[in-house]
């Protein structure tokens, strides 16, 4: 056991997060049974460690963080581990990528129902269906999703700044005023291309090449998490990654699944559901018409964040598309998207009209009153016409 906290002691100790994740407050640290998931290189172990600093002294032994990466729980169960780090005094249990531990839920379950004054906090993939697939969890299990950098924790880390998030509702009511308290601070133009191309995954600010260390990223995403949790047999990974690559290079639009099964050699109902897989992974968002979902086709497949198409095909980027994906991705985590009625409209929770288009070529003749204008290439807007880099204030 002195290994770990040793190790604890050390990581800790080494955590820097320049960013406070809105997260940290959002959770209800009162829970016995939290979970965190989110996909690769979101910096899911930096926020367990960094919930260590902000609660506990570094040496303080009531609270431990191990990795289930390490050989050591090869031979040992988590239930058993966390036992003896309850008996000797412990209150919080940190567990990193849960997943790799077989039978890691019932594990789970039998530290709920044995060690009553024990907390753990524990992550995992996002495609983890928690719930679904775990039903030991069942009504014990906190779920939460850490996700990516918003354009606003982005802004904040390169400028110093410390802007607060807005919700949809403050935007849309109140951005001319919202815009004049960040505007004399900071010009968010000179910066928004730059979380489109690399901003996502808080590694950017590691001195190593971002497109590489997101490619290995993607690589992990696939070959690991997909592989891994949902058990599929490794001979199916190329069609896995070929599809993922015909939808990053084909764009956000309607997939055509005849001709992808034809491409990939399986059938149809595969392909969705590597789709939806896919989806899981964060490695692309699914946009359907309102009142529809999986298993129907889709309406549009877009990748999960801007970055992702830099990565995988930069020479062929549409910037419109890129704005879009923006859009689908700034939203989708407390709103549901769907396709509007045409190319560069989405409705949004239902009822909201939204089109995405540039502020150099939107016709004053053509504004509608019952659609609010999400517009790039501008920093300003008015009445229903929003500046859409602001939307990257929601989270």
């Amino acid at each position: 056991m002195e290994v770990f906290f040793r190790t604890h002691t050390n990581l800790v100790e080494h955590t820097n997060a320049p960013v406070r994740r809105t997260l940290m407050d959002e959770i209800d640290w009162n829970d016995r049974m939290i979970g965190i998931k989110g996909t690769r290189g979101v910096g899911k172990t930096t926020f367990l460690l960094q919930y260590a600093k902000e609660k506990f002294d570094i040496q303080d032994k009531r609270c431990l963080y191990v990795n289930m990466n390490n050989f050591y729980f090869q031979g040992r169960g988590i239930a058993d581990f966390a036992g003896e780090f309850y008996k000797h005094g412990g209150q919080v249990l940190l567990i990193d990528q849960v997943f790799k531990q077989p039978d890691w839920s019932s594990e789970l379950r039998k530290c709920y129902d044995e060690y009553l004054g024990l907390k753990i906090v524990f992550t995992g993939s996002s495609v983890m269906r928690l719930k679904e697939e775990n039903p030991e969890l069942n009504g014990i299990v906190k779920s939460y999703n850490l996700r990516g950098f918003s354009f606003r924790e982005f802004l904040n880390l390169q400028t110093g700044n410390n802007f607060a998030p807005y919700t949809l509702d403050e935007i849309l009511n109140d951005h001319e005023h919202i815009i004049k308290r960040i505007l004399p601070k900071v010009s968010p133009g000179k910066y928004f291309l730059d979380y489109i191309h690399h901003g996502f995954y808080p590694f950017y600010q590691e001195h190593r090449n971002y497109s590489e260390n997101l490619q290995k990223t993607m690589n992990m995403m696939t070959e690991v998490d997909i592989l891994m949790i949902k058990q599929i047999e490794l001979k199916y990974l190329t069609k896995i990654k070929k599809l993922f690559y015909m939808l990053a290079v084909d764009g956000p639009k309607a997939p055509n699944i005849s001709q992808l099964a034809n491409d990939i050699e399986t059938s149809r109902a595969t392909v969705m559901n590597y789709i939806k897989y896919l989806a899981d992974a964060r490695l692309i968002n699914i946009i359907y018409p309102v009142g529809q979902d999986f298993p129907k086709k889709p309406s549009k497949v877009m990748m999960h964040n801007s970055n992702l198409m830099f990565a995988i095909y930069p020479i062929k980027i549409d910037k419109q598309d890129a704005m879009e994906t923006f859009f689908v991705n700034s939203l989708w985590k407390d709103h549901k998207v769907n396709q509007g009625n045409h190319d560069m409209y989405y409705t949004v929770d239902g009822s909201m009209k939204f089109k995405i288009c540039d502020a150099t070529t939107l016709s004053k003749n053509k504004i509608s009153s019952d659609t609010i204008y999400a517009r790039y290439n501008t920093e300003v807007g008015k009445g229903n016409q929003i500046p859409l880099w602001l939307l990257g204030f929601l989270y």
